[in-house]
């Protein structure tokens, strides 16, 4: 496929001192990845046959997790009714298996702790059907609500806390009402999962094709160093892809979260492709390896609930599959941290509430993490769906256009990594 990519454009950044921070967790970006798949692994399910997805679930269930303040959702038969919200929690927690390739992280003296380091909102919409994926920086500083640890002790309130600390004060639970108060948004589905399952999955699909812009990436931190052009990264490639910071254009963390969207999009349109979908067995193993590193709140652990998430996703076109940067403003008493942008906030919680299609305004470019791919004419923009009718958005509707500080991009867009090697040589 021919593609050409367009040079990074120059201007404002938002939050600009916070896009420089060095995060003390490298792999907590690795971990928004897992939680996409995780995402569309269960929303998968639906095509596997009935024993397995009992078998699977069965598995999952056995530390499910009761969550705080949540309203339970009685299984149905059909597709799940309504609009519905799903919390995704990456912990960076050290697997032995793979704690030798990050050094300090798993070695020093805080390597025994877990953070929510990823908080990833998963809005279905009602008919019709769109999913809007909302990540929450680890560096917000937000209100923490009184919890109830797993022990049965209850944990006071807290005004003003990093996010990534909800965990200590309470788990799953604890995370799930911390979001759903900033939000204001009922979250009655909850999981937790670990980084460890990125190389499983991206092995058990045979890889993910990236494209890496300029003149290609070097990264001594992460041992990148990869030429220009589509790249296939399955196991470890994979993880270095995705750790890499410095081998971007800018260097900054929230370059290497536009980075990552490139890797989320290529991988959602693996996962849902006629490759992965109409082989079974492939299914069943992605299925089996994600529920590895599930810990599910006990609404996610009854097999019809997830088939009810897949009827009532499976056929979102790509461009309505949209990932969201929570909007965030530097941090008044901190420089090093940032609080929320409320008004920006409202406007996405309310297209939201509304069912309306939204329209990314920031520029992906801007970033310095990726650059944007113009696909060749003779072929489509994204890979073709076939909606049920009744479920696709009216093609009259005006998208509403988010305000500038939310940054983001869609399963439909096409980008290349922004590489830290000139084109020139």
């Amino acid at each position: 496929m021919a593609e050409t990519t367009k040079p990074a454009k120059r201007g404002r950044r938002t939050v600009a001192r916070h896009g420089e921070l060095t995060s003390p967790h490298p792999l907590a970006l690795i971990m928004k990845l897992v939680g996409v798949v995780v995402a569309v692994v269960l929303v998968s399910t639906a095509g596997i046959a009935a024993y397995a997805l009992t078998d699977l679930t069965g598995s999952v269930a056995e530390n499910a997790v009761a969550l705080e303040g949540q309203e339970e959702v009685p299984p149905d038969i059909g597709a799940i009714e309504g609009g519905v919200n799903l919390l995704l929690v990456g912990t960076d927690e050290c697997e032995p298996q793979y704690a030798k390739y990050f050094g300090e992280r798993c070695t020093g003296a805080d390597s025994e702790g877990q953070l929510n380091d990823v908080n990833m909102l998963v809005h279905i919409s009602d008919d019709p059907r769109r999913v809007t994926v909302v990540s929450f920086p680890r560096d917000l500083m937000i209100p923490i609500p009184s919890c109830t640890a797993e022990d049965g002790s209850v944990t006071g309130e807290i005004s003003k806390e990093q996010i990534n600390t909800a965990w200590s004060y309470g788990g799953l639970s604890c995370v799930n009402k911390t979001i759903s108060e900033l939000s204001g948004q009922s979250i009655p589905f909850a999981a937790k999962v670990s980084f460890g399952n990125v190389i499983n999955i991206t092995d058990a699909i045979g890889g993910v094709d990236v494209c890496i812009g300029n003149g290609g990436i070097r990264d001594r931190y992460t041992g990148i160093d990869w030429p220009a052009g589509e790249r296939n990264v399955q196991g470890l490639e994979a993880l270095q892809f995705l750790r890499t910071r410095y081998g971007l254009e800018n260097g900054s963390d929230l370059a290497r979260i536009s980075n990552q969207q490139q890797y989320m999009s290529s991988l959602a349109r693996k996962l849902v492709s006629e490759e992965v979908l109409s082989d079974p067995a492939t299914l069943y193993k992605l299925a089996t390896t994600a529920v590895d590193n599930i810990t599910p709140s006990e609404s996610l652990a009854n097999p019809m609930t997830l088939v009810q998430i897949a009827l009532a996703v499976k056929n979102v076109p790509f461009e309505e599959i949209v990932f969201v940067q929570y909007p965030v403003e530097q941090d008044p008493f901190d420089e090093d941290r940032v609080v929320p942008n409320r008004a920006a906030a409202d406007a996405l919680w309310a297209a939201l509430e509304a069912n309306e299609p939204i329209n990314v305004t920031h520029d992906a470019n801007l970033g310095g993490g990726v650059i944007t791919v113009e696909p060749d004419s003779e072929e489509p923009a994204t890979p073709t769906t076939t909606p049920t009718p009744g479920t696709t958005p009216d093609p009259t509707d005006t998208p509403v256009e988010l305000p500038d500080s939310i940054p983001g991009t869609s399963a439909a867009d096409r980008t290349c990594s922004a590489g830290n090697v000139r084109a020139d040589g």
